[in-house]
């Protein structure tokens, strides 16, 4: 399934009011993991409050420890502090990676705006080296537009 024929899917989801905020960010999470085969996990953190570290909302994939990552660390950390798209085609080049699981290969994080704040972002994780194109980050900065109209 290509990433334009998920956009109303994604939107349907995000748009279901029978749902909670994080069920519905559950249900893009596995609709994502679902439908784009390189996507092994999926999550979103946003900020925790006032505190300088980002807190896992919602998530499909393998079980994490990582519930709370400090602003500037990780990769997550990084995306908090510098606001801008992250794509890492080899984490293990990565001198600030976490590692999640010795699978992973690469990843990619996308920061989550509303009202020009970065209030959190999704975070892809896959067992593929460098499979994250160009179209991946302007498909995810669309999810995340929509993920900020429902908070």
């Amino acid at each position: 399934m290509i990433f334009e024929d998920l956009k109303p899917k994604v939107k349907q989801l995000l748009n279901n009011k029978d749902l909670t905020v994080t069920e519905r960010l559950e249900s893009v999470c596995q609709l994502l993991k679902d439908s784009i085969d390189y996507y092994d996990w999926v999550g979103f953190y946003f900020k925790n409050g006032d505190k300088d570290e980002l807190k896992l909302r919602a998530y499909v994939g393998e079980e994490t420890d990582h519930i709370i990552i400090p602003f500037g660390k990780g990769i997550c950390g990084q995306v908090a502090v510098s606001n801008q798209n992250f794509v890492v085609p080899d984490v293990h080049a990565q001198d600030n990676y976490i590692a999640c699981s010795l699978t992973v290969k690469s990843e990619i994080v996308i920061p989550l705006f509303k009202n020009g704040e970065n209030i959190g972002q999704i975070d892809i994780d896959s067992e593929t080296s460098d499979p994250f194109t160009e179209k991946d980050e302007r498909f995810l900065e669309f999810v995340n537009q929509e993920v900020a109209k429902i908070l």
